[in-house]
């Protein structure tokens, strides 16, 4: 071996060698400015309107201007007045909560019945569900508003003795139905009821021994056992009712109290005559 080989090898022999700590922090330090990078180019569209929502609406046309404008509180004060944006958000809150609170609460019961329960015919049941997947919401929206029309001509009485109750429920222009119609979910069922088929079979054992019944199995092992689970299927829920347009346009006949966001944003918008760009990219 030459004396330039042996100075070679001691040379890199002499470098100082990562340690286990040094290498996870590399690591870790790339992946985490990746996902900044990433999550800053996903949120340029954001930006972008926030920035437009400060601007009056002739110079929103001006491609070439991007920055922060002078009418930002004027725009903001105006939609939460003049176009009455306050009771809009709170409408789509209410909306997108009960959907997703009732979305979520439905499908782990029907998700139980379907995995833990001997029901008759428990295929067919399965079968069924699996059929409203082929039925989109424009399919269902005409029947749908026709069972909301039937529904306002209801009325329960029951009559004793001792006292008289009257129920004449109302679904046209109401809470009721805006959320009724929405709170079961074929595919939050299916999802849960898969989950569900993977937990062990020696905790349903463990529990009946116990004596724990249904609800308390439910409420004490299925749902902690299915946060991530039932937090994934609340969020999609909640973006879904958030974003729906055409069932609150067609249910609610007073959109100036009862209506929500999508609906207000319909009136921005430029079939309406000139749209108002600067109130529309602060929406949500």
């Amino acid at each position: 071996m030459t004396r330039s080989q042996q100075s070679g090898g001691e040379s890199e022999s002499v470098l100082p060698k990562l340690t286990q700590f040094e290498q996870r922090f590399t690591s870790q330090l790339r992946l985490h400015l990746t996902l900044v990078i990433a999550l800053f180019v996903l949120s340029l569209p954001v930006l972008f309107a926030v920035l437009m929502s400060t601007q009056p609406a002739y110079r929103i046309v001006q491609t070439t201007l991007v920055g922060v404008g002078a009418d930002g509180i004027s725009n903001y004060i105006k939609a939460l007045t003049v176009h009455n944006f306050d009771t809009y958000l709170i409408n789509s809150f209410v909306m997108a909560i009960a959907i997703g609170i009732g979305k979520v609460v439905l499908a782990l019961l029907a998700s139980m019945a379907l995995v833990y329960y001997k029901l008759p015919f428990k295929r067919l049941i399965l079968l069924l569900i699996l059929f409203t997947l082929a039925l989109p919401v424009p399919v269902r929206i005409v029947p749908m508003y026709e069972l909301m029309l039937a529904g306002n001509r209801w009325q329960l009485i029951i009559d004793t003795s001792f006292y008289r109750l009257a129920f004449d429920p109302k679904f046209v222009n109401t809470y009721a139905g805006l959320i009724l119609p929405y709170l079961a979910s074929a595919t939050s069922i299916l999802l849960l009821r898969q989950h569900f088929k993977s937990i062990s079979d020696s905790l349903v054992e463990q529990a009946k021994l116990d004596g724990v019944g249904p609800l308390r199995f439910l409420v004490f092992v299925l749902i902690p056992m299915s946060k991530s689970m039932i937090a994934g299927l609340f969020a999609i829920a909640f973006i879904w009712g958030w974003n729906q347009y055409l069932w609150p346009l067609l249910i609610i006949n007073d959109q100036q109290t009862k209506g929500v966001i999508q609906t207000g944003l319909a009136q921005l918008s430029p079939q309406a005559g000139k749209p108002l760009w600067g109130i529309i990219m602060l929406a949500p």
